[in-house]
C-alpha cells in the first residue's frame, strides 16, 4: 500500500471520536440495562430469598460485575499496550456484547433453580471483565489523535457515553414496558433490552472496524528497536516513576469518581424507590430527564478543563458533592415523599433493646434467623424503608419500638420453629405498620405531592458535581502516563475506582443504612472516599494539561 493510500484510508478526527463514543455508549447501556431492572432480576434469579435479600443479591451480582474490572484492565491491558489500541478494543466490546445478549436468553430461577442465579453471575463477571479494558482503549485512543488544546474537549466524548448509554438504557426500557404493559414486562419483557444489545453490537463493530491504529502507537512502534522489549506490568506498576502516579490517580481522583458519580446515578435512585417509595416509572423518568441534562456537562467540563487546568474542575465537582450530599438527599426526601419527611419531624422512630441483642441487619447470603426482639423490630423497619434511632433498655429486656408517643412491643423469638417465627414476626410488623400508618408514615410517596421540579433541581446539583469530576477525567489519566504503559496504567485505577468503589457503593451504602438505622448515614461511604481523593489531589496530583503525549 502506498503512502497515499495509506493517507486517503486514515480516519478523520470525528469518525475516530464517534466510533470511539459510540462503541463504549453501547458497552454503558448493556451495564445500565441490568442497573436499572435490579429489581425485576432479583424476583426472576433469587425468588426463594425473600424479597429484601434478593435486592440485595441482586445488587451484590450488579456490584460483582464492577469487582472484576480490574482484572480486565490489567489482561487487555497488557494486550493494548503490546498489541495496540483498536484491536483490544475490538476484542472487549465483543466479549460485552455477547455476555449481554445472553443475560437476555438465560432461563431464571423457576425453571432450572440454583443455575440460574450461578449463570447470571458468570455473565455478569464477563461483562465486567470486558468493560474493565474497554474504557482504557477508548480514551486512549481519541486522546492520542487529538490536539493538545482540545483534548479535554474530545475526551469529554468519551465521558458523556456514560449518559449515552443511561439515556438508551432508560429509554428502550420505558418504551418496552409502554408498549408489552407493565405485568408483561416484569414476567417476560424485560429481556427485550438485553436481547437489543444483539443489534447494538453488530453496529458498534462495523463503526469501529473501520478506524486505524493510533498515531503515537504507530510512532512508538516504528522507533522501537529489536531491543526494546516492552513489560508493561513492571515498568507500569514497580518503576516508580510510573507508579506513584497509578497511586495518585487511584487515590487522587479514582475512588472520587467512583464515590461522587455512582451515588449520583445509582444510590439516588435507590434512595428514591427503596426508601422514598418513589413508583418505578416515575424514578426511571426523572433520572433520564436528569441524564439528557447534563449529558452536554461532561463535554463543558472536559472543554473548560482545556482553559484552566484539569485538576481545578475535577476538585471543583469533589468539593461541590462533599458540600451537596447531606443537604441534598434531606431535600429530596422533602420534596419526594414530604409525608415521609413530615412523619419524621412529628413522630420520630426509636428501637428501645438490650444492644447484645442486636445484629447487623444486613445478610447477603440470607442465612441469619434475625430472631431476638430487637433484631424482629429492626427488620421490620429496615424492610419498610423507615429511619430510626436506637435506645439502650435493661439487659435481657424485650425490645420495643416507640412511634411517636406510641409504643409497640416486640416478641423474642429466639428458640421458635421456623413456622412459629415467622408468625411472630408477621404479627410485630403488622401492629409496627399500624402505628406507622397512624403516625402518618406513607407506604409509597404520593405522585399529587412529590415536587417535580425541586427533585429535578437537586438531582441535577448532583450531576453538576459528577460531570466536573468526570468530565476532564479521560484526559487527565491519559497525560499522566507515557505511550508505553498508557493503556495497563490508567486502565487499572480507573477501574478499581468505578469497580470497586463504585460499583459496591449501592450494597455498602445500603449495609450502613441497615447497620445505623439512619437512611442518610449510606451517604458516609461516598463523603469518607471523596475527602481523601480532596487531601491527594491537593497535595500531590500535578496539573498536565497541555502534556505532550508523544513520550516514550
Amino acid at each position: 500500500m502506498t503512502d497515499a493510500t495509506e493517507a486517503r484510508a486514515e480516519p478523520g478526527l470525528k469518525t475516530v471520536v464517534v466510533a470511539s463514543a459510540a462503541g463504549t455508549a453501547f458497552e454503558w447501556y448493556d451495564f445500565f440495562v441490568f442497573g436499572s431492572l435490579t429489581t425485576i432480576i432479583a424476583r426472576h434469579f433469587f425468588a426463594d430469598a425473600g424479597e429484601t435479600v434478593a435486592y440485595i443479591m441482586a445488587l451484590l451480582t450488579f456490584g460483582l460485575g464492577f469487582v472484576v474490572r480490574p482484572l480486565g484492565a490489567l489482561v487487555f491491558g497488557w494486550f493494548g499496550d503490546r498489541t495496540g489500541r483498536k484491536t483490544t478494543f475490538l476484542v472487549t466490546i465483543t466479549l460485552m456484547g455477547l455476555a449481554t445478549v445472553a443475560i437476555g436468553l438465560l432461563p431464571d430461577y423457576g425453571q432450572i433453580g440454583l443455575a440460574a442465579p450461578i449463570l447470571l453471575l458468570i455473565m455478569r463477571m464477563l461483562q465486567g471483565f470486558a468493560l474493565g479494558g474497554e474504557y482504557g482503549g477508548a480514551a486512549i485512543y481519541v486522546a492520542e489523535h487529538s490536539p493538545q488544546k482540545k483534548r479535554g474537549l474530545l475526551t469529554g466524548w468519551i465521558q458523556t457515553t456514560a449518559a449515552f448509554g443511561l439515556i438508551g438504557a432508560l429509554s428502550v426500557i420505558l418504551i418496552t414496558r409502554r408498549i408489552v404493559g407493565v405485568e408483561a414486562f416484569d414476567e417476560w419483557g424485560w429481556r427485550i433490552p438485553f436481547l437489543l444489545s444483539a443489534l447494538l453490537l453488530a453496529v458498534s463493530l462495523w463503526i469501529r472496524l473501520r478506524l486505524n491504529e493510533s498515531p503515537a502507537y504507530r510512532r512508538m512502534e516504528a522507533e522501537a528497536s529489536d531491543s526494546d522489549h516492552r513489560a508493561p506490568y513492571k515498568e507500569a506498576f514497580f518503576q516508580w516513576g510510573n507508579g506513584r502516579f497509578v497511586l495518585i490517580a487511584l487515590f487522587g481522583i479514582m475512588i472520587a469518581q467512583g464515590a461522587v458519580w455512582y451515588c449520583g446515578y445509582f444510590y439516588t435512585r435507590f434512595f428514591m424507590e427503596r426508601v422514598l417509595k418513589v413508583d418505578t416509572n416515575t424514578v426511571d423518568q426523572l433520572v433520564l430527564a436528569v441524564t439528557v441534562a447534563s449529558a452536554g456537562l461532561y463535554v463543558f467540563f472536559g472543554w473548560l478543563s482545556d482553559r484552566l487546568g484539569r485538576k481545578p474542575v475535577m476538585l471543583f465537582g469533589m468539593i461541590l458533592a462533599l458540600v451537596a450530599f447531606f443537604p441534598g438527599f434531606h431535600a429530596l426526601t422533602r420534596a419526594a415523599n414530604p409525608a415521609l419527611a413530615e412523619a419524621q419531624a412529628s413522630a420520630p422512630v426509636t428501637v428501645i433493646a438490650d444492644p447484645a441483642t442486636c445484629a447487623l441487619q444486613f445478610d447477603p447470603i440470607g442465612k441469619a434467623a434475625f430472631a431476638s426482639s430487637c433484631d424482629i423490630a429492626k427488620s421490620v423497619l429496615s424492610n419498610a424503608g423507615v429511619s430510626y434511632g436506637n435506645a439502650a433498655a435493661i439487659a435481657g429486656s424485650v425490645a420495643s419500638v416507640r412511634i411517636g408517643a406510641t409504643e409497640v412491643a416486640s416478641v423474642e423469638g429466639g428458640g421458635l420453629n421456623p413456622a412459629d417465627l415467622k408468625a411472630a414476626r408477621a404479627g410485630v410488623e403488622t401492629r409496627i405498620k399500624a402505628a406507622l400508618a397512624e403516625a402518618g408514615y406513607p407506604a409509597k410517596a404520593d405522585p399529587a405531592r412529590i415536587n417535580m421540579p425541586l427533585v429535578f433541581g437537586i438531582l441535577m446539583i448532583f450531576m453538576v458535581a459528577a460531570t466536573a469530576l468526570y468530565g476532564p477525567q479521560a484526559a487527565a489519566l491519559v497525560e499522566l502516563f507515557p505511550t508505553r504503559v498508557r493503556y495497563t496504567a490508567m486502565s487499572l485505577p480507573y477501574n478499581i475506582g468505578t469497580g470497586w468503589v463504585g460499583g459496591l457503593l449501592p450494597a455498602a451504602s445500603f449495609a450502613l443504612v441497615a447497620w445505623s438505622g439512619n437512611i442518610y448515614f449510606g451517604l458516609w461511604y461516598s463523603v469518607g472516599f471523596t475527602v481523601v481523593a480532596v487531601i491527594v489531589s491537593l497535595l500531590w496530583l500535578p496539573e498536565t494539561r497541555g502534556r505532550d503525549l508523544d513520550r516514550i
